[in-house]
């Protein structure tokens, strides 16, 4: 594993981005047992990653991992959009209760890339979401001020020669 964030122990990472960013190929890079994601605990309760109406029991099996994580000092990626405040808060806030540092990771991909993204995936999300995903992607400065301890922003990421290659899939 090549961890270029020099991840912390027992940290919170947040993944924030629009569906078709890279946040998924991004989180294959850490270890499995890390990552916690809606789209795989919605899978398992309907059979469909789609099914937005399993989102309150995905977000439960959710808080319950990153709960049995965070206690242990153990390091946990969010793979999700996070881009509503109210989501970053409540994730915030698990850490803070559990004393842990909380970074994210801002995937600010140009629309255009997201979208070309999102159109060659084996579960493509209809365009109005992403787009409004999109436009509710917060800034750096944000993040910060909400309590996030570090902001990895993908576009300098990417300025790394060779760090990522968010167009291969996993």
């Amino acid at each position: 594993m090549n961890d270029l964030l020099n991840l912390p122990d027992g940290v919170l990472c947040t993944l924030v981005g629009p569906p078709g960013s890279g946040k998924s190929t991004f989180a294959a890079r850490y270890p499995d047992s890390w990552r916690v994601c809606l789209d795989v605990y919605r899978r398992l309760a309907t059979d469909s990653e789609a099914d937005q109406s399993a989102t309150p029991v995905a977000a439960e099996i959710q808080n319950l991992l990153l709960d049995a994580r965070l206690s242990r000092g153990l390091n946990v990626l969010v793979d999700a959009t996070n881009v509503f405040a109210h989501v970053r808060a409540g994730l915030l806030a698990r850490a803070r209760y559990w004393q842990r540092p909380a970074v994210a990771v801002l995937f600010d991909v140009p629309l255009a890339t997201v979208e070309a993204q999102n159109a060659g995936r084996d579960r493509v999300v209809p365009l109005h979401i992403v787009r409004e995903h999109h436009q509710l992607l917060p800034d750096a400065d944000q993040l910060h001020g909400e309590g996030f301890a570090a902001v990895h922003a993908i576009s300098e990421l990417l300025a790394t020669p060779g760090a990522l290659r968010l167009g291969t899939r996993h």
